[in-house]
């Protein structure tokens, strides 16, 4: 029972750990026409954020328009990457 209790602590520790990692994943992001905004992960994923600071689902392939006229296409759907990301001091993580 005590190594079950010490396995399962482990792997939430480590899975933790590798949520506080995506904080400094962000590579850039963009601001778009609507107030949104669009985040880049290093490996190319994105997820969007809307203007009142929600973190919303996109397909992926949809066609967004930055502030400055550029157009970029949805890449990925990292909801939750992005909430961990803007929302880790919050928890207590």
């Amino acid at each position: 029972m005590l190594m079950k209790i010490a396995a399962a602590a482990a792997s939430v520790l480590i899975a933790t750990s590798v949520f506080a990692a995506d904080k400094v994943n962000v590579a850039k992001f963009y601001e778009l026409k609507d107030g949104s905004t669009v985040y880049v992960f290093k490996d190319g994923k994105m997820a969007m954020e809307n203007k009142a600071g929600q973190v919303v689902s996109m397909k992926e392939g949809h066609a967004m328009e930055t502030k400055d006229g550029q157009k970029i296409m949805m890449k990925g759907n990292e909801v939750w990457r992005l909430d961990d990301a803007l929302n880790h001091d919050r928890r207590g993580n």
